[in-house]
């Protein structure tokens, strides 16, 4: 790895940037006057991080967060209420906005769906309206177990419009990690599809609920999207066709008004350390924490089109989500891989849909380097601002890669970490130069530090464990029953 400077920002690229006009509004001169203050003066710094992403309240909360219980325990925007959904939907109805795309989905075999935050709003209503016929409504857990499609999308949304929790989960997992999820968390409902592609291959998913059903005592009711008629088996009074139960609801609907700390988002991590943990996440937390994470640190703004390959079981789906759509950008939804079943697949993608803000793994571009040379052919990838990575460290190839052949020593590289549990502590700026494969910055508000086994922070150069001294509003609120 160099030490060298990859990327600087230009002036006009400083002051466009999503993170001076945050710092401008809460009147900072400079970003680390920022983090120090928003440590130092935590009800400052949410106090201004809602006003500065127009997050709105019913009632609007009578103090940021609460300590007292002790930084791991505290409590945020007390006396306040509010919705997600609301937030992502509806604040956007006498805007512009409204009327631009939501989301634009691509599937496997090229099939395309765009739909406006008007037509999303009208959707994610009616499926709302039929949750509600159900009996499912507050608190009620419902299990998510689609592909990307934009019925994912929808359900995150229905399920927090009626004051539910949504569990995604991902769409590989076989019939016991499904059922060990949704029993953990006693789901009432799941919302899957009969079957997706993979790489040209039609693979059951209501037949992998059928499986896990047995073993989840709490499940009452399997709402299925009608996609690609794949084999299944039918319980009636149990199952339901999404068109058939969703065809006669209104295409608008009231949203519930819940406590502005109350959880909608339980995320389960993968397990691979021991039994997988159930992440809880609040209306008022989760969707903040990712606005500031993407938006004002990672500089997505809301004429950006965003597209990050993930499954919507793993937290970057949800990120994705309510990041995208809270900051009132278009959501670009890709389902399948990324080089079937053409190798260049997803330069094709990037070229239809424009897309400007990319999210990328390591692994990603690794597998992406070694295609063929002529894998750009005919593809205009100019659109691209931004490159976000998470998830694991980069190989210097790979990273330079990125940066040179597809970026064109362009677009920065957002180098990202955190976890699930968190959000993100550490991140890169668009105002700061650019090292390859590393940070540049910490994300302000959580007290991010480097530390030794002492708890002590270590020296430039040394390395040591990363840690966060404050609360992240972005931090779960416990593990589910644990």
């Amino acid at each position: 790895m160099t030490d060298d400077i990859a990327w600087r920002p230009s002036e006009d690229v400083i002051a466009g940037a999503v993170v001076t006009q945050f710092m401008q509004s809460l009147g900072v001169s400079d970003y680390d006057t920022l983090l120090r203050r928003s440590c130092e003066e935590p009800e400052w710094f949410h106090d201004g991080l809602f006003r500065f992403i127009d997050y709105r309240f019913y009632k609007p909360y009578e103090k940021a967060l609460d300590e007292s219980a002790g930084i791991a325990f505290t409590k945020w925007c007390l006396g306040g209420t509010t919705n997600v959904a609301m937030n992502c939907l509806e604040k956007f109805r006498d805007t512009s906005t409204w009327q631009k795309n939501a989301v634009q989905w691509e599937g496997e075999d090229g099939a395309r769906r765009d739909l406006t935050y008007a037509e999303l709003h009208a959707e994610t209503c009616r499926l709302a309206g039929a949750l509600r016929k159900l009996g499912i409504g507050r608190g009620d857990r419902v299990g998510m177990y689609l592909p990307n499609i934009p019925q994912a999308i929808i359900t995150l949304l229905a399920v927090a419009m009626v004051g539910g929790i949504v569990m995604p989960l991902f769409s590989g997992f076989g019939a016991e990690a499904v059922a060990a999820r949704l029993s953990d968390g006693e789901a009432v409902a799941v919302i899957t599809v009969d079957g997706s592609p993979r790489r040209g291959k039609i693979v059951g998913s209501k037949s992998v609920i059928d499986d896990a059903a047995k073993d989840i005592p709490t499940l009452k009711h399997v709402i299925v999207h009608r996609a690609h008629d794949a084999p299944m088996d039918w319980v009636e009074g149990r199952d339901h066709w999404w068109d058939e139960l969703t065809a006669d609801m209104p295409d608008d609907a009231p949203t519930e008004e819940v406590d502005a700390d109350s959880p909608f988002l339980l995320v389960y991590t993968s397990g691979t350390t021991g039994k997988p943990k159930g992440v809880v996440h609040s209306h008022c937390g989760f969707p903040v924490k990712t606005a500031l994470d993407l938006g004002i640190c990672m500089d997505l703004k809301p004429e950006d089109h965003i597209m990050w390959m993930s499954d919507m079981g793993w937290l970057v789906g949800p990120i994705l989500v309510f990041g995208g759509l809270l900051i009132g950008s278009t959501v670009v939804l890709i389902e399948g891989a990324p080089n079937y079943p053409e190798p260049d697949r997803i330069w094709g993608i990037i070229d239809r849909h424009k897309v400007s803000w990319m999210g990328v793994s390591p692994t990603l571009i690794r597998t992406l380097k070694i295609g063929p040379e002529d894998q750009f052919d005919g593809h205009d990838v100019s659109s691209l601002r931004i490159f976000a990575s998470t998830g694991e460290p980069w190989t210097p190839d790979a990273w330079w890669w990125l940066f040179d052949v597809v970026g064109k020593k362009k677009a920065p590289i957002m180098n990202y970490s955190g976890g699930t549990e968190m959000g993100g502590l550490i991140s890169s700026l668009v105002i700061e130069p650019h090292k390859p494969c590393s940070f540049n910055k910490p994300v302000p508000g959580c007290g991010t530090d480097i530390v030794n086994e002492d708890g002590e922070p270590v020296a430039a150069g040394e390395v040591g464990e990363l840690v966060m001294r404050r609360p992240s509003i972005g931090l779960t609120r416990g593990l589910w029953k644990n």
